[in-house]
């Protein structure tokens, strides 16, 4: 598939949540959910297949969190190839038994580290954090490369540019996470769709985006102000609704029914990839391929 081709003819389908499926099959959070690659590699490709069965164009790889940075707090800092090239493996595997010809996006989520004036993180320290994993997913085989749940922007364009520096030949996705405001959408750190949009595709970013953070219902005006601001590709992934402690445990209650019942208005607005995010299921996304006609 010509991803960026198919983009310009019909709306893809990403997957949905990997962390919520890993929770239901048993991970707590002693050892990095990208552990599960090489310990529990079974659990990981049925819940590939899963997605791919209930429709999904476009499946992630179990690596959120697999850069040197996030992976040092388990210390398993020395990692980095060995679990993202894994997660790669499983996940085109299972794309390669069920379905050939669709798609896998290597995930890479932020670093965990703060720059300026919270933190000390460099431009330069990130930029090299994210090009180690990208490289080591595009070794995998992944076919592009999805970097999700952003907040600040500098970090973001770090992201992109390590990612060009190493998959020159794959397409770079790129998500940030924004709530309403009173001024319109903004990122916690108070970035706007326009700004990220500007800087994420002057950076080499070919699809931008939002997930995370905002449910289907509120997004379709967000996809506005994203469109209002370039005729760039989107990407948009809502959460199954907003999380409730039950007992302790995070938990998202938006059925599959009312999930998808929204995202027709998100394709409406311009939103040419659509998926779920946190508390999303392979129920989510089949019935949001249903709601698209598939």
């Amino acid at each position: 598939m010509d991803l960026l081709a198919e983009l310009h003819s019909r709306t893809l389908i990403f997957d949905g949540a990997m962390g919520t499926q890993l929770i239901a099959a048993g991970y707590r959070p002693v050892e990095a959910p990208e552990s599960w690659n090489t310990s529990d590699p079974d659990v990981v490709t049925e819940i590939h297949r899963a997605y791919l069965e209930a429709g999904a164009d476009i499946i992630e790889t179990n690596s959120f969190g697999g850069s040197r940075s996030k992976l040092s707090a388990y210390h398993a800092g020395d990692r980095v190839a060995e679990l993202n090239i894994a997660g790669a493996r499983l996940a085109t595997a299972a794309r390669d038994e069920l379905a050939p010809g669709k798609l896998v996006a290597g995930d890479i989520g932020p670093s965990g580290r703060l720059m300026p004036p919270v933190g000390d993180a460099t431009v330069s320290e990130l930029r090299d954090v994210f090009a180690e994993q990208a490289e080591a997913l595009a070794s995998g085989g992944v076919d592009l490369i999805s970097m999700t749940t952003f907040f600040d922007l500098e970090e973001a364009r770090a992201a992109v540019l390590g990612a060009r520096a190493v998959a020159h030949s794959l397409p770079v996705f790129i998500s940030m996470a924004f709530k309403p405001s009173p001024h319109g959408f903004r990122t916690m750190m108070g970035v706007s769709p326009a700004q990220a949009a500007a800087t994420l595709l002057e950076a080499g970013a070919d699809v931008v985006g939002a997930n995370c953070e905002i449910t289907a219902e509120e997004m379709p005006g967000l996809v506005a102000e994203f469109r209002e601001a370039t005729d760039a590709p989107l990407v948009m992934q809502p959460n199954a609704g907003q999380p409730h402690l039950v007992e302790g445990h995070t938990v998202y209650q938006e059925t599959p029914e009312r999930f998808a019942s929204f995202m027709p208005a998100l394709v409406a607005a311009g939103a040419g990839v659509v998926g779920g995010c946190c508390g999303t299921t392979p129920a989510h996304i089949a019935a949001l391929a249903r709601a698209l006609g598939r």
